[in-house]
């Protein structure tokens, strides 16, 4: 692995993708920062070396440079899923590879199932903790000690500061900004109501199918990380109602803002 993250980085290198300082992951529906960027380069996934291919139709799967608030980022808008057939080490891959051309902070975005009844479809929630629920470890390979720690702490897999500071800007901006425990499970199937209840009782604020892997990878690479859930539906197992994909993309858009302001605020002041 260690020889295909430097190939795949000096390939980047030489499109363009220098000196980065955020990397920002985009979940599904999630794309429209890219609109504030200046873009200097991009490239799609499949032009990229040993990079996975994105097979989610509503997933971009492009690669982008540029500025942002005068500061130097890397997008992926599209990430990759175990629900696609990766592995975790591939999931995973375009963060070691970020990492590697520079970046020193990683936001990362997704879009989310409401599992806490005080939380509703449109807003967002900054993610405090996690439950991975995925059955495996992005760390569980021969030779993980090569790239850091086999043993990573989680006691806080959050970066405080940035989260700290998050706030403040939702305060600011008059922005909802709901907080809670994301639990991360495999997909692509949506859960039954049995397994919405189970959720709520190991204490989950919300569900989907990434973002763990990348966070346990960004301690990993002690990468300071923030993640915000986009929640597009609401799953109260008493009131289940068949999730319709095109509403959840929507949804998804017209939340979308407001985490651009969060994130781009964060850039600027960081």
């Amino acid at each position: 692995m260690h020889d295909y993250i430097k190939q795949t980085a000096k390939f980047l290198e030489g499109r363009g993708f220098k000196a980065p300082e955020f990397g920002i992951i985009l979940g599904t529906g999630l794309g429209q920062i890219i609109q504030k960027i200046e873009i200097e380069a991009e490239i799609s996934y499949n032009h990229i070396p040993n990079f996975p291919t994105a097979t989610v139709e509503f997933h971009k799967g492009k690669l982008i440079y540029g500025s942002l608030e005068g500061k130097k980022v890397i997008a992926m808008q599209g990430r990759f899923h175990l629900y696609e057939g990766y592995s975790l080490q591939d999931v995973t891959f375009p963060v070691r590879v970020m990492h590697d051309l520079g970046i020193s902070k990683l936001l990362v975005s997704n879009a989310a199932g409401a599992i806490n009844k005080d939380f509703k479809k449109g807003e967002i929630m900054l993610i405090e903790d996690h439950i991975n629920l995925q059955g495996g470890s992005p760390l569980a390979f021969n030779g993980v000690e090569k790239f850091g720690e086999r043993f990573v702490d989680m006691s806080s897999p959050y970066d405080s500061k940035m989260n700290r500071l998050i706030e403040k800007i939702a305060l600011v901006n008059k922005i909802k900004l709901q907080k809670g425990v994301y639990a991360s499970v495999l997909g692509p199937q949506l859960e039954t109501r049995a397994e919405y209840r189970y959720l709520k009782i190991i204490g989950a604020d919300a569900v989907g199918m990434s973002t763990v892997p990348e966070i346990i990878v960004a301690n990993h690479l002690k990468l300071p990380v923030s993640a915000i859930s986009v929640l597009t539906d609401e799953c109260d197992p008493d009131n289940l109602k068949p999730v319709n994909i095109s509403e959840i993309i929507a949804i998804a858009g017209k939340a979308e803002p407001d985490m651009i302001t969060i994130f781009t605020e964060l850039i600027k002041q960081s």
